[in-house]
């Protein structure tokens, strides 16, 4: 086992009355039966993977259901319970804020109150909200709220709009589809461009982001006129690359790290903007594990193993810095 003291973006939190809620609502994430939490089961989980502080943050489905006040409520409490648990161990937790998407006069009062008052260390955004994603012009005032604050947003896949196909869990490949479609509405949209101060955390490496790469760089070209004919931007490095937009996201490694792949993800992102992940408790102990020993044994440098383990992150949440 690694011994670095990780610092792990992609660890959830389920308090227990919102896990009473999924049950009654019959509600299995990515097709799979809700897991377990407690805070001595994850501070368990942490010490045996090398992990010394986890970043909880709600998984999908969050907390709208059609009902804005119910999910202002929901996120109001998780936040606190989330917030409390924070402040019993600062050293060995920090939180990402729930939000109330698609409700963004809702989301914009638990920002605030979130930020300022509980102190979270970030927010965490489903992928898509009511089927609609980031980019949508209605989410511009939260957006610009999060840059003024130049908040880290952890951003993570749920449910597509779409019918599941039957007997392939959507944690698969669909959870990978949702990510992938949020990045490329936020860049199309020129969200990247807006809001610069958003450190915007793709979970899964991203979906198929960085597999896909050649194939965003066509559709850039293809569908934004001001960057194909234009001198290099924002999205465009000295060379005129437009995928330099994809450095600006960071992305963490839960589920991702293998020798399949980490290729991929390391030739299209910042090597400042890697962080490692483990997405516990969906992910039990031993699937953790092994992904843990492919990325332990995968030959990196020294210095940007450091960095994904811990250093990336402390740039990230300076009041972590050792």
């Amino acid at each position: 086992m690694n011994t670095a003291l990780r610092i792990d973006t992609h660890q959830h939190i389920l308090p227990p009355e919102y896990a009473e809620w999924m049950h009654a609502k019959g509600i299995r994430p990515g097709g799979v039966d809700l897991p377990a939490w407690s805070e001595p089961a994850a501070r368990a989980f942490m010490d045996d993977h090398g992990i010394q502080t986890g970043i909880l943050s709600l998984s999908t489905p969050g907390v709208w259901f059609g009902d804005d006040t119910e999910a202002r409520g929901w996120a109001r409490q998780i936040n606190e319970f989330s917030a409390e648990v924070v402040r019993g161990r600062p050293d060995r937790f920090g939180f990402f804020a729930t939000l109330t998407l698609p409700d963004v006069a809702g989301a914009l009062t638990e920002a605030r109150y979130a930020l300022d008052t509980l102190h979270a260390d970030g927010i965490v955004l489903l992928a898509n909200n009511d089927g609609r994603y980031l980019g949508d012009p209605g989410f511009a005032p939260l957006l610009e709220f999060l840059h003024d604050r130049e908040a880290v947003v952890f951003i993570h896949p749920g449910e597509l709009p779409a019918p599941p196909v039957p007997g392939i869990p959507t944690f698969t490949a669909d959870f990978l589809l949702d990510t992938t479609r949020t990045a490329l509405s936020l860049i199309l949209t020129g969200a990247m461009d807006k809001y610069p101060g958003i450190k915007f955390v793709l979970a899964h490496a991203g979906g198929f982001v960085p597999y896909i790469a050649s194939r965003i760089m066509l559709t850039i070209f293809t569908t934004n006129t001001d960057v194909r004919q234009s001198e290099p931007t924002d999205r465009q490095d000295a060379e005129g690359d437009p995928l330099a937009v994809l450095k600006q996201f960071y992305y963490d490694i839960a589920l991702s790290a293998s020798p399949s792949a980490l290729p991929s993800l390391l030739a299209v992102a910042d090597p400042d903007h890697i962080t490692y992940g483990s997405d516990f408790p969906f992910a039990p102990p031993a699937a953790v594990g092994l992904i843990n020993s492919q990325y332990e044994n995968y030959p990196l440098d020294p210095t940007l193993r450091t960095a994904i383990d811990r250093g990336n992150c402390e740039t990230l949440f300076p009041r972590l810095k050792q």
